[in-house]
Order: C-alpha cells, then sequence, then structure tokens
C-alpha cells in the first residue's frame, strides 16, 4: 500500500454514479460496479462511496447495493451517507465495509463517532468536514445535507471530532469539487498543521503534481473523484487512475 494514499471517491445518487461541481448539478456518469471493477484492475488502495441523497432523504444506507460492492471490492471499502446509529455502522461492517464516514450526524452530535471508536475502533470512523468559503474568502463549515454554511468555527469542530475518537478526517474544499483546478493548499496546510490525526484532502486534484502538493502541504492521503472520472477538455467519462509504479515514485520519496 501507497504511503499517501490516493483514494478514489464515488458519489451515489438513486443508485447511479453521479459527479458534481462544487457540490451542485450531479450529473450521471455510470454504473458503480462497472467503476468498481475498473479500479480493481488498476490495484487502487482503497474506495470511498458517498451516497450525496441519504442523510438529505432522511434515509437509511441501501444496503443491498453495498453489499453488492463491497462483494466487488478488491480494497478496503469505506461508506457514508444515511449512518446515524451504531446498529447501522454494525450492520455496514458486517456487510464487508472496512470504515465508515459520518458527516450530517456528526454535526449534530459527536456522540455516534465516539460509540463506533469504542465498539469498533478509532480506523473504523471517518469524519466528513466540507469547508466553503463566504463572500469575505474566509473559510467557513459545511453541512452538504441542509446546504448552508454554519457558525461554529472549522477549527474548533477538528478539534472536536478528534477528541470524539475519529481515526480520519475527510477534508473537501467546497468551492474546489470537481473543477480540476488544483487543490487548496492553504485549508490542507491550516487543517494538519492542528490536527493530529491523518487528513484525506479532497476537492479540486487533477494532476499528479496536485497530489504531490497536497502531500506537501500535509495530507496524508488525497481523494478524487473527477480527475479519474472525466478525460478531455469536453469531460469525457473514462474511468482512469495513475500507474502504480508513478504514485510510488511521486508520492513514496
Amino acid at each position: 500500500m501507497l504511503k499517501h494514499r490516493v483514494i478514489p471517491c464515488l458519489l451515489l445518487k438513486n443508485g447511479g454514479l453521479v459527479k458534481t461541481q462544487k457540490f451542485k448539478e450531479p450529473k450521471y456518469v455510470g454504473d458503480p460496479i462497472n467503476v468498481i471493477r475498473i479500479f480493481n484492475d488498476k490495484e487502487v488502495d482503497e474506495l470511498i462511496v458517498l451516497d450525496i441523497e441519504a442523510s438529505k432523504a432522511n434515509r437509511e444506507p441501501n444496503y443491498e447495493l453495498i453489499e453488492q460492492f463491497a462483494g466487488e471490492c478488491f480494497m478496503p471499502l469505506c461508506y457514508g451517507g444515511g449512518i446515524n446509529t451504531v446498529e447501522q455502522a454494525k450492520r455496514l461492517f458486517s456487510l464487508g465495509v472496512e470504515k465508515v464516514c459520518i458527516q450530517t450526524r456528526a454535526l449534530a452530535d459527536l456522540q455516534l463517532i465516539r460509540d463506533i471508536a469504542d465498539r469498533y475502533g478509532n480506523q473504523s470512523v471517518v469524519v466528513s468536514v466540507d469547508i466553503k468559503k463566504n463572500l469575505l474568502a474566509s473559510y467557513r463549515l459545511y453541512s452538504s445535507s441542509s446546504g448552508k454554511m454554519l457558525d461554529e468555527p472549522w477549527r474548533d469542530f477538528l478539534n472536536k471530532v478528534v477528541a470524539a475518537g475519529a481515526g480520519e478526517i475527510m477534508l473537501t474544499a467546497v468551492d474546489r469539487d470537481g473543477t480540476l483546478s488544483g487543490m487548496d493548499l492553504s485549508l490542507i496546510r491550516a487543517a494538519t498543521q492542528s490536527c493530529p490525526i491523518p487528513v484525506i484532502a479532497a476537492g479540486g486534484a487533477a494532476t499528479l503534481s496536485d497530489l504531490r502538493a497536497a502531500v506537501d502541504a500535509g495530507a496524508s492521503a488525497i481523494a478524487a473523484g473527477a480527475m479519474f472520472i472525466y478525460y478531455g477538455p469536453h469531460r469525457a467519462v473514462l474511468i482512469t487512475y495513475p500507474n502504480y509504479t508513478d504514485l510510488v515514485t511521486l508520492l513514496d520519496k
């Protein structure tokens, strides 16, 4: 496994694979099972699958679909979307999911993070933290389920997440999502300088140089969607992943 992981992040809506831009206008890009099979062939170390509608619709995870994903995955699978109880997490783990990713519930109450970490270990819990700039270009904590920026200082929330027992933080720059415009290195530095647990940086990656820059800024791992889904200026759908040897040379120096 790579020292600094490069993780495809797949977004689900109504069971199909979609891609967003700045968390808006989800565009259908294919069947997730087929994409997982392609990533198997490309020696991907880990996969993140997020259902972007589950929490908005107050719906539980689609266990039948997730079981299919876990059955196809040769790599560890992290799933997020609609997880509100330890029992739901337990069911996901029993299906073959190795990590759960929590956001909406964590913003409301961090007790679920404590409970899952206590029962299954810190390494089983990833907390998704979305950050968006306001009109004054200040970073603000953002709730993807409500589509609103929140008043709580984002660094304070990171500290609370760490104290609650999360094993990793998935830090997404909302304004870079799906743009292929490069990652928000200032945000990554600000988060990782004060965060004692691994940070998975997401939002804006387009090139191998972007991945290296994120690692240099402090990221332990990089998650990306558009980089591995789109090809060319017209954004044709073509599932890709860097050559593993190239990633080792680039990231594991």
